[in-house]
């Protein structure tokens, strides 16, 4: 396991390079690009070897065995402004995530591994501070990014009834900079890595189907960022240190099927309040609601989705100098925000056994405003004060699937 770690980390950096992929808090809203031209949805809807990651259940869809490479090209675009500097750009504006999934079927069992970016968030506005394009963020630059590798196992225990696990290593990596009185910060990049699992359940009878799945926090650590922060802000309330854990999930699902067409529908729950790093910053749970519609033609598909889930960032008392921190780093440094995700692809079959599939995901434009007189009256700024930020996003996945028949 530590050899796929080490063989996997460098990689997942190389390609997942200035991250901010940011959509569901820092959660990608589908794994593929089938899922993502659909809304996200997943829980019921099987994609093949692509569901290890949203419900490991629905692998036993898989005939013999196929394997899916795919790339998402995600351009987020995010400005900041506070006090009474004016908005500026993020300079992270693009990111690569890769994916690669494969299953196989034996009887009626069915296993496989996926390997994934699976969320991330970060900005940049080094080199803005003391000029003329100065925009408040003290030169911020973030940079989290995430990547799971699953190696799930299921079951057909009963005729359309199918179990599923898969044990989980997450790996991460974590950097943020800024600008502090005696100078700029000089924090090293840290990764860490932690083992989870997921578990699901899923019922199809080839019209209905219906799923279930849960998927357990993970629990991460990076070194000399974080605390590093606190300290040089001053944030005395945080107490989780360098941990930052990714939550924990519970997701449903339902689809049907007519003819040629499918609608899916997928509510999840994403604990945001659990998890160390993120309550601390009074991130709020996140009920997430995913609908996706297919229309199959002889030889191509047609797919359509929409995505909704309210921010989890909270705003803090921003009269009080921790609560207006707090405000500042979730706005400067890890902005979620974004709410609405408008989708759309289509997919072609070359072959009964080569199929390629493209997706496009639109996230409408936020902006939020909160309070930062605390920070700004401690820091010799005018008050009363606010930090303003504004983030839409646009996303393509390609994808090819080769189906050993």
């Amino acid at each position: 396991m530590k050899n796929i770690i080490k063989l996997a980390l460098p990689t997942f950096l190389l390609l997942s390079s200035s991250a901010l992929y940011a959509t569901n808090g820092d959660l990608m809203i589908g794994q593929g690009a089938k899922s993502r031209a659909m809304g996200g949805v997943g829980v019921a809807k099987s994609f093949g070897a692509d569901s290890a990651l949203a419900n490991p259940a629905l692998i036993t869809s898989v005939r013999h065995s196929e394997v899916t490479g795919s790339l998402t090209f995600f351009m987020p675009d995010v400005e900041f402004g506070a006090n009474d500097f004016d908005s500026r750009a993020s300079g992270s504006d693009l990111s690569f995530i890769p994916e690669f999934a494969y299953a196989r079927s034996v009887g009626d069992f069915a296993l496989g591994i996926q390997a994934s970016g699976v969320a991330g968030m970060g900005v940049d506005y080094d080199g803005l501070t003391g000029k003329a394009n100065d925009n408040g963020a003290f030169d911020m630059q973030t940079e989290l990014q995430l990547f799971k590798i699953a190696i799930p196992l299921a079951v057909e225990f009963y005729p359309n009834m199918s179990v599923g696990v898969a044990p989980v290593v997450e790996i991460g990596s974590l950097q943020m900079n800024y600008m502090t009185p005696s100078g700029a910060s000089d924090n090293p990049q840290s990764n860490s890595s932690a083992l989870g699992y997921e578990i699901g359940v899923a019922y199809d009878d080839g019209t209905y189907a219906i799923g279930a799945v849960y998927k357990s926090e993970i629990e991460l650590s990076y070194s000399n960022n974080i605390s590093q922060a606190v300290s040089d802000f001053g944030l005395a309330s945080i107490t989780s240190g360098d941990t930052l854990t990714q939550p924990s999930e519970y997701g449903v699902g339902i689809s049907y099927r007519y003819h040629r067409n499918t609608l899916s529908a997928d509510y999840r729950l994403i604990a945001w309040s659990d998890a160390k790093g993120y309550a601390d910053f009074g991130w709020k749970d996140q009920d997430v609601f995913a609908l996706g519609y297919e229309y199959k033609f002889e030889k191509a598909s047609l797919r359509l989705g929409f995505n909704y889930s309210e921010s989890p960032i909270v705003e803090q008392n921003g009269n009080t100098y921790d609560g207006a921190a707090k405000n500042f780093f979730n706005l400067a440094g890890f902005p979620g925000i974004v709410e609405q995700h408008y989708t759309a692809g289509f997919g072609y079959n070359f072959r009964k056994d080569l199929e390629f599939n493209g997706a496009l995901i639109y996230a409408p434009q936020v902006k939020e405003s909160y309070n930062i007189s605390g920070m700004s009256g401690a820091l010799g700024f005018p008050t009363p004060a606010e930090a303003d930020v504004a983030h839409s996003q646009l996303g393509v996945t390609l994808a090819v699937s080769y189906k050993f028949l």
